[in-house]
């Protein structure tokens, strides 16, 4: 088996592991770790300064982000959601009421807003499956993060968003993966760099 197949069982075998945890989290204790979470994020001195966040139309098991969206946009910032285009995603403008569409994957986009380039996002806010103390993180598998943060300026700030039961000791990564700068939880906040 080669490097890189072995890589990809190892990731598919955390994503399964991890999103059982996850999707074994009642109702009750997603909503409670979400709002957890959210007020987290917004403790994050790197939140105050941002004028452009991007952040994610949660799904399934995911922390709610519906919270964040709305507070963002009652704080009168610019809300960015990603929106799947061939084999990447764009940052797309969003007003809470806005038209959306379902992506394959079951997450809802924004059908109309502006594109923006990746480096006018101050704060990419992203899911993931696993995140591990690094900042490496193992998303659904399409690798459409990885291409977006390559993108971003050198400034902006990178989080992950996930529920403490989805931090593990290891994420499998390669060499050039970018990591993300902080990985916020319903416990805590963990500093990457």
């Amino acid at each position: 088996m080669s490097g890189q197949d072995d890589l990809a069982q190892r990731k598919r075998a955390l994503r399964n592991r991890v999103r059982a945890v996850r999707d074994a989290l009642t109702p009750e204790e997603r909503a409670r770790r979400s709002e957890a979470a959210a007020t987290n994020l917004f403790a994050l001195p790197e939140m105050d300064g941002a004028s452009t966040v991007m952040t994610f139309w949660s799904f399934g098991s995911e922390v709610d982000t519906g919270p964040i969206i709305r507070r963002l946009a009652n704080e009168g910032r610019p809300v960015v959601l990603p929106r799947v285009e061939g084999r990447t995603i764009v940052a797309v403008t969003y007003r809470p009421g806005d038209p959306v569409t379902e992506a394959s994957f079951g997450a809802m986009e924004p059908t109309d807003g502006d594109v923006l380039p990746p480096e006018a996002v101050d704060v990419v806010v992203a899911p993931g499956l696993a995140f591990d103390r690094l900042g490496y993180r193992v998303g659904y598998g399409g690798g459409f993060y990885d291409r977006f943060l390559r993108r971003t300026g050198p400034d902006a700030v990178t989080v992950g968003l996930c529920f403490a039961v989805q931090v593990v000791d290891e994420v499998p990564h390669r060499r050039g993966d970018r990591p993300m700068d902080l990985v916020v939880t319903d416990e805590g906040v963990i500093r990457c760099r």
